[in-house]
């Protein structure tokens, strides 16, 4: 026995007839009348009540609430009556009631924020305390930029000027040496200022120098500068240098010990000095590059030589000064010092 369910498919008569609705035959000419016309009731399409013209009083707006339908806690207290509400005068602590629209006054209308962005001392205060604020912090820029460019950027300057007058030096050794006459006077063959003379290496330090002529500013801008007065490298008396306390130049002069080798060369000659002792003095203090150190007008017996440079970093109220006493020399065609490899 079949007992599937009996179904049969619908065609468009059906349809017609049983699932939309029949055209009334009293209005055979609106044939497209499927759905029936509507009026819609204005009541169910007013979700947004119409607000009326805001009222100066802020509190107006709880007298007009409806009241809350009743609970059904019996415990929970009643509502709040809109004469409980208390007045604008009397508003809770800490709540504010802004208007929403300008205020209206005889000179025009003023904004409702006025009286919360008007000039007062504290926020007078607060402008100055913020603006010495900004002004301290790009001053403190300005000094870390500054403090850069003289440990890293001059840094680079003078290494670069090193390299030139490295060059210039090792191109005048290369050449004869000028020929002198009988007649010639020993100021006669001097240097000129701001001449390359030679170089000084200072292994604890692991770096050299081009020495210049001259102890000038304009001289020793660049490089170390020997005193023209005194010795020459490997001549009896006082071989006296200064130079800045900068790190490209003799910021670590301070670090070198009795028996470090500071090393001179010249066109010929390696002249190997060991440091004796190091002495901080005032800047008039003169008598530490005399013939011998500290005693000015004695005659020398010993080959020496001294070394200044500002004291402490970055001031110049005093002078560090280094003396050292030449140990040995070597030609420089035997090569490099043992010294300077150590």
């Amino acid at each position: 026995m079949d007992h599937r369910p009996r179904h049969r498919a619908l065609d468009q008569d059906d349809i017609a007839t049983t699932m939309l609705p029949r055209i009334r035959a009293e209005d055979p000419g609106d044939a497209t009348a499927i759905i029936p016309k509507v009026a819609p009731d204005p009541g169910q399409t007013a979700y947004i009540p119409k607000f009326s013209e805001p009222s100066a009083d802020p509190t107006a707006v709880l007298r007009k609430l409806p009241p809350r339908p009743p609970s059904d806690r019996p415990d929970e207290p009643a509502p709040p009556t809109p004469e409980d509400q208390p007045d604008a005068a009397e508003a809770p602590k800490g709540a504010i009631v802004v208007p929403l629209r300008p205020v209206r006054t005889e000179e025009g209308y003023r904004s409702v924020y006025s009286e919360y962005t008007r000039t007062t001392f504290g926020s007078v205060a607060r402008t100055i305390s913020r603006g010495t604020g900004e002004v301290l912090i790009t001053f403190g820029l300005i000094v870390l930029l500054f403090a850069g460019y003289e440990i890293w950027g001059k840094a680079a300057i003078v290494n670069e000027h090193q390299d030139e007058l490295n060059h210039q030096l090792e191109q005048q050794w290369a050449q004869p040496p000028p020929t002198v006459g009988p007649s010639a006077t020993p100021a006669a063959v001097k240097p000129a200022n701001g001449a390359v003379i030679a170089s000084v290496h200072i292994p604890r330090m692991n770096k050299k120098w081009a020495v210049v002529q001259g102890v000038t500013p304009a001289d020793i801008r660049y490089a170390p500068g020997h005193y023209p007065d005194t010795a020459m490298p490997g001549q009896l008396g006082n071989f006296s240098m200064a130079g800045h306390r900068t790190p490209a130049i003799w910021w670590d002069l301070d670090q070198l010990k009795p028996d470090d080798p500071v090393i001179v060369k010249t066109a010929d000659t390696w002249y190997v000095y060991l440091v004796t002792s190091h002495e901080i003095v005032l800047p008039n203090a003169v008598q530490v590059v005399a013939p011998v150190p500290g005693k000015p007008g004695e005659k020398p017996t010993k080959a020496m030589l001294t070394m200044t440079t500002c004291n402490p970093k970055f001031n110049n109220y005093q002078r560090l000064v280094v003396h050292a006493e030449l140990k040995r020399s070597q030609p420089v065609s035997d090569g490099d010092p043992a010294e300077l490899k150590g």
